[in-house]
This record gives structure tokens, sequence and C-alpha cells, in this order.
């Protein structure tokens, strides 16, 4: 039988109040987060001084300009974050539903699985399913993973690392990701014969920026071989700005490989016939152990899961935790 003595019913606990503690973290101002919710300064003070007095902690420190959230605050930021986030999606799917549609599901992903596992996996995915709703976000796996956390994605496709906590989510290893130096067409360096790296170091390099786990991987790569850091560089995340200026000077970068041959099959790009012992962790799926997927959700999860197959082998068959 259902308990009904949950604290959220002895709380009183309005979702009025979890929409306040949501925009009061991103407006910093309880005038500017009353004004987002369509309510009145004294009303929303009102809601966040019951909603304190009932968890008996303070959420929010009051500033001479403004308000910060506490450890507490921040706790039940992330939790009300997920729950709105999940009672978004359950109205979507059922005015989905009642549209005879059939829902909706989000996806994140980095580069390389972007470009060769994502456009056979959502050709299938929406030749069955016409009326499913996707929504596809290619970035890093750190901003995917903060995404996954917030309840904006229900599956991702990137790396974990150390840095990430990964005790509630679930991993599937999927492939690996070789990266490569690419250079335009016609460049100086292909007329080398028996080309090295240190071939490539008199030009100038468009490199990720700092932050990126292939920038590391990259800047590691010159310490283990005892070769002087590049200063003579660019940086940039924009695939479309690198494409563009490579192919308007001799300037070479590095690209993971299943990128690099998509540009080399357009003609855009040529593969550096150099070996970069540069070696990236492998990549797989992640999905929140704490957060069922929706039913739209799982048929995306589960092409996908297909897909990797014919695309990358059986690696998928080796999981982490």
């Amino acid at each position: 039988m259902t308990n009904y003595t949950h604290w959220l019913i002895r709380a009183r606990l309005k979702t009025r109040q979890l929409l306040l503690v949501v925009a009061l973290s991103e407006e910093g101002n309880i005038h500017r987060a009353a004004q987002v919710l369509n309510m009145t300064q004294p009303a929303a003070s009102k809601l966040l001084k019951d909603l304190e007095d009932v968890l008996g902690v303070q959420l929010f420190e009051r500033l001479p300009r403004g308000m910060r959230p506490t450890w507490y605050g921040e706790t039940l930021i992330r939790h009300a974050r997920a729950a709105l986030n999940s009672l978004n999606q359950a109205n979507e799917e059922l005015q989905a539903a009642k549209l005879g549609q059939f829902g909706q599901a989000s996806l994140g992903a980095i580069t390389a699985p972007g470009v060769m596992l994502l456009p056979p996996t959502i050709a299938a995915v929406k030749q069955a399913n016409p009326h499913l709703r996707i929504t596809i976000q290619i970035e890093s796996s750190n901003v995917l993973i903060e995404q996954l956390y917030r309840g904006t994605l229900d599956v991702m496709i990137g790396r974990l690392s150390e840095e990430h906590d990964a005790s509630d989510l679930r991993y599937e290893i999927i492939g690996d990701e070789p990266v490569c130096a690419v250079a335009r067409p016609g460049h100086p360096l292909f007329a080398i014969d028996k080309l090295v790296l240190t071939d490539l170091l008199d030009f100038c390099w468009i490199v990720p920026p700092v932050g990126s786990v292939m920038r590391h991987k990259f800047d590691l790569m010159f310490q283990e071989l005892d070769l002087q850091q590049l200063t003579n560089r660019v940086e940039t995340g924009s695939l479309l700005f690198l494409t563009k200026m490579m192919q308007q000077s001799d300037m070479v970068s590095i690209m993971a490989l299943d990128v690099a041959r998509y540009y080399a099959d357009h003609g855009l790009l040529r593969i550096l016939p150099v070996v970069l012992p540069c070696e990236m962790e492998p990549f797989g799926f992640i999905t929140r152990r704490d957060k069922p997927l929706s039913p739209a959700a799982q048929v995306l999860l589960s092409a996908l899961k297909t897909s990797a197959l014919a695309v990358y082998g059986p690696k998928g068959a080796v999981s982490a935790s």
C-alpha cells in the first residue's frame, strides 16, 4: 500500500517553490526571480521563507546586491532542476500521446560518434517512428555530463574521467577514438617522404581549447616525447572555423580520425601520413541510474546500440559503472 506520509506531503512542498529556487540560482536576485515567475517580490520572499522554515536550513545567503545559494541551497537546486525537468517531460509525453505522437528523447554526443554513429541511427529511428521528437547536441563530455545531471539529456555518448562522480551513472563502452594530424589538400607536408612529427612543428597548429580531453592528451604527447610545447598555435573548439582556416592557410591540426575521414571524403582536408602517439580513452553510452528512461529514450538507446555494433564492432560488451 502507498505510504501517504511522504515528507513532501507533510512539508506541503509547492512546485512554485522549486521554480523559485531554480530562478534564484540563475538570476541571483529575488526581484528578478519574482519577475521571471510573474509574482511580486513579497510573495517570492514569503515562498522562500516558508520553504526554509519547513526544511530547517538556510538555502540562500542574503548579500547586499543579491543572493547566493548555501551548500543546502545547491543541493536542493540540483534536485529541483531534475524534478522540474521530469515534470516537463511527463507533460510533453502526455501531450504527445493526446496528439497520437510517441514522445521526445534528448541525446548528446562528442564529435566523432556524432559524425559516425548518429546519422544512420537517427535515420533508422525516424523511419520507424516518424512522430518521435529527437533533440541532439554535439559538445564535449564535460558539458554533456553536466546536462545529463541537470536532466536536460536522456542519453549521452562520451567519456568518463576521474573528475566525474560516476556513482549515479551507467557507462557502456562502445569504441575508441584514434586521432590524427590533418592539413589542406596540396599542403607542402604531403611532398615529404617518411613524414615525422617534428616535420610539422614549423607550421602553426590549430588545437582544441584548454580543458578539453584532446588538448590534454596533445600537450601530454609533447611532454612524453620531450618536445617543447607549441607556442605558434590557435585554440578553438569550432570545427567550422578550423576547416575554413585550414583551407586558406598552411596550418595543421589534430582531429579525431573518424571526423578527419569525413572531411577527407568531401575533399576539405587530408590526413597527414604521420603517427601521433596521442591515445584517447574509449567513449560510450552514459545514462543516469536514478532516472528511468522514457519509452522514447529507450527506443533511441536501443537503436544506438544496434548501430554501434555495426559501426564499431562488439566493443560494447565491455562495460563500467
